[in-house]
């Protein structure tokens, strides 16, 4: 029988899992976490909007009625494609084909020394230790006497003006001058700066210019800043130096950007300056065609020839393919296919009721766009349990203005 081995429960990872569910080959996933997590709405756990079991499932609950795939627990640290076997913390297992879907983490661009001071947000870790120091900071203005340290407390700097500044930003915006301002005696919540920092001269560069605007002017109707072509520097423990100004900040939030996880560090293979796998036009990698990279691990250019973004969609359509490569390639042996990306859109909520959405043909923005986005989200997420969960949770804070998981766990 042959053994497939997928490394990595994210998007990628598990829906060639799910391609493969039927076939008759043995079929193992691995993963350093037991849960399957939906991106896309991270930040609204960091935010308190949402809890973390809200938007992840474990993996063996997904694949509970089937007998494929076998779920591993443990973390990948060596390849040897010569002998077609991977290396893991606590064991070693030999393959027949390998899908490498690891995922992406935050980049720094060359000053990892920043995320001592700016965390980033790709993980429920990261998310929860987030919406601590956001919550920390009303908690700690609450208490101070001293003007200076106060308006220190009640600034927000993100850097990033992609779909995850955008949302944070309107997130963080709606919890300081929406849901807040009833629970606290001493400040006013509402007087909150929240600042976004973005490099180049639009905030969601990728999006059509008419919704890069639209979606700045609904930030700033919310009261946030954005500040377009501005880089950053330097940062610091409560500082932001930019090419502009130097800003004080209690919470400083890393938006702009991610790298690939350390593929190369496991097997050697050519990668681009973010560390994504260059890969063959059927997601194998050069010399060894039974091993794939795909996800935001792995570098694939689209019909235009520019790279295909970290996204849900691409992550998922590659997944697809590369199942179907496997299951073809086993049973005839024929030439493989290319990868094609049929592109599914733009979308970024920006606030409580207002998001763009950017498919190509059509576009949408404001709360009917809210409402498309919302769909979509609940849509993907994998289990009903979520579905339901997530809807009547954005339905409650919809008609209360509440964020109910405003919980702060991290003992920092």
């Amino acid at each position: 029988m042959n053994k497939i081995i997928i490394v990595g429960a994210g998007f990628a990872g598990l829906q060639t899992a799910k391609g493969l569910i039927t076939s008759s080959f043995d079929v193992t996933i691995i993963d350093k976490n037991n849960y399957h997590l939906f991106q896309p709405l991270l930040y609204q756990v960091a935010t308190a909007g949402l809890s973390p079991a809200d938007i992840a499932v474990p993996i063996r609950n997904i694949f509970r009625s089937q007998q494929n795939p076998k779920v591993i627990l443990d973390e990948l640290i060596g390849i040897n494609p010569q002998l077609n076997q991977i290396t893991t913390k606590n064991n070693t297992y030999f393959y027949d084909f390998l899908v490498i879907a690891t995922g992406s983490e935050p980049s720094y661009f060359g000053h990892d020394q920043w995320k001592n001071f700016s965390p980033g947000l790709k993980n429920i870790k990261d998310a929860t230790s987030i919406r601590a120091k956001i919550l920390k900071a009303f908690e700690k203005a609450e208490r101070i006497k001293n003007k200076n340290g106060l308006d220190k407390l009640m600034k927000f700097v993100l850097i990033g003006g992609g779909p995850t500044g955008v949302e944070m930003a309107g997130a963080i915006a709606e919890l300081s001058k929406k849901v807040l301002t009833k629970e606290f005696t001493t400040i006013d919540t509402k007087t909150a700066k929240i600042i976004l920092l973005e490099a180049g001269p639009n905030i969601l560069p990728t999006a059509s210019h008419s919704l890069s605007i639209f979606a700045k002017k609904t930030l700033e109707k919310l009261g946030v800043e954005v500040k377009c072509n501005t880089t950053v520097q330097n940062i610091s423990e409560g500082l932001v130096e930019t090419n502009t100004e130097t800003i004080e900040a209690e919470t400083i939030i890393w938006c702009a950007g991610v790298k690939a996880t350390p593929v190369k560090s496991w097997i050697n293979v050519k990668t681009d300056e973010t560390g994504r796998v260059l890969v063959n036009e059927d997601l194998s990698i050069s010399d060894y065609s039974n091993i794939f990279v795909i996800g935001d691990a792995s570098y694939v250019k689209n019909k235009n020839g520019r790279p295909l973004p970290g996204l849900a969609p691409v992550a998922k359509q590659e997944g697809n393919f590369v199942a179907e490569v496997i299951k073809k390639n086993i049973h005839n042996g024929k030439p493989r296919e290319k990868f094609n990306y049929k592109n599914r859109g733009y979308l970024a909520t920006i606030g409580r009721s207002n998001a763009i959405v950017d498919l190509g043909w059509f576009t949408l923005k404001g709360r009917i766009g809210w409402i498309f986005w919302s769909i979509i989200h609940i849509y993907f997420l994998i289990s009903f349990r979520n579905r339901l969960m997530v809807f009547i949770n954005w339905v409650w804070s919809y008609l209360t203005f509440g964020k109910g998981a405003r919980l702060i766990t991290d003992d920092k």
